[in-house]
């Protein structure tokens, strides 16, 4: 079966993880802060946290914002459960707004409509790699008092105009996982300018600890005393996988540079073919492309996947939208409420796209939409 989305490993990527298994730190080591540098400089100087997952970096986001119960987060229902679900396990209300209909990104003017004033944050989720409409939503967060959260988990490399993601969000989180840009394994991090809020991401992600004699309650115990103040988890990325992490981002701009050539092969393949539409790319925005998404026209969607698949391309769906699922049903959440991400969803699918598919594979790729749609 030909994946939608693979991980690319090389020699350097497995020397790197091994070096550490023969050295003194398996986790908490020097690999992780070299690893949270690298990161860094993507980010345009805005420091990172690594954490052990996307979903772990979201929690540590909306903690560090400081989200709690009574509070309400704005943000789009095309996305993985998780960016609502985090928000949730702190307390809050999600209040899903609806999408723009050609980017599938969260829609300004929904998000500004759904501002009350219980409104703690804002989050954009950067779909299929494009960025957010970040100016925008920067004025809508701006006038409701709230925070702007970036959920990149797609978009790590991209940028938006001309200013990196990593740079246009109050705190921006990313994943990678192995069908991501670059990948850790299992793996995400958190980018935080505030150093206030930097500082209670880094505890947070640490069960809650205070080491620094300064700032604790009773220091005077000696150098093992140590203190939580607030409840944390354990969110820490090992040395073993910053490692990876570390050789993976080395090739960043590679894999950035062939995701746009096979994308641009796409829109050459695909451009004339009748019954889809292809994914739409904002003048002032450069996309690392995560995700392929093109949309497939009268009600065809569900048959092109089964065939597909059954012609072993291993298209998928990106996504079923959050309040669809039957946890959020137990909400009081409705069907509907969404029209344009529940538009989109019902006509969305993900062709393969990563940095080893081969210019074979992605013809097989087209030349089997097209005999399905003719």
């Amino acid at each position: 079966m030909l994946p939608y989305g693979r991980h690319s490993i090389t020699e350097d990527d497995v020397e790197a993880v091994a070096e550490v298994l023969r050295g003194d730190w398996l986790t908490t080591g020097p690999a992780v802060g070299r690893f949270e540098a690298e990161l860094t400089r993507w980010t345009g100087g805005v420091p990172c946290l690594a954490v052990t997952s996307g979903t772990a970096a979201l929690h540590v986001a909306y903690t560090a914002t400081g989200v709690g119960p009574g509070d309400e987060v704005i943000t789009s229902p095309l996305t993985f459960v998780a960016t609502a679900s985090t928000a949730v396990l702190r307390g809050a209300r999600v209040v899903f707004a609806d999408v723009q209909p050609d980017t599938g990104n969260l829609d300004p003017g929904a998000a500004s409509a759904a501002v009350t004033g219980r409104t703690r944050a804002i989050t954009a989720v950067d779909y299929a790699g494009h960025p957010a409409d970040y100016d925008e939503l920067r004025e809508v967060a701006g006038r409701a008092g709230a925070t702007l959260i970036g959920d990149a988990a797609h978009s790590l490399g991209s940028t938006y105009r001309d200013r990196p993601v990593g740079r246009l969000a109050d705190l921006t989180t990313f994943s990678f996982f192995p069908t991501k840009t670059v990948t850790t394994a299992e793996g995400g991090a958190v980018a935080v300018a505030d150093p206030e809020r930097f500082a209670r991401a880094s505890r947070f992600r640490n069960h809650g600890l205070v080491r620094e004699p300064a700032e604790q309650r009773d220091p005077e115990h000696g150098g093992w005393h140590q203190e939580v103040h607030e409840f944390g988890l354990n969110y820490r990325l090992p040395d073993v996988l910053c490692a990876l992490g570390l050789s993976q981002l080395r090739r960043l701009g590679a894999f950035r540079a062939r995701r746009a050539e096979l994308v641009a092969r796409y829109h050459a393949l695909l451009g004339g073919l009748p019954g889809l539409t292809l994914p739409a790319r904002r003048s002032y925005t450069d996309p690392s492309w995560h995700l392929y998404p093109i949309r497939i026209h009268d009600g065809r969607r569900r048959e092109v996947y089964q065939r597909m698949r059954a012609a072993g391309i291993g298209v998928q769906v990106n996504y079923v939208p959050a309040y669809w699922h039957p946890v959020f049903e137990d909400l009081g959440y409705q069907r509907g409420l969404c029209p344009e991400a529940e538009a989109y969803y019902a006509e969305q699918l993900s062709l393969p796209l990563f940095p080893d598919l081969t210019d074979a594979q992605q013809d097989r790729v087209a030349d089997h939409l097209a005999a399905v749609l003719r």
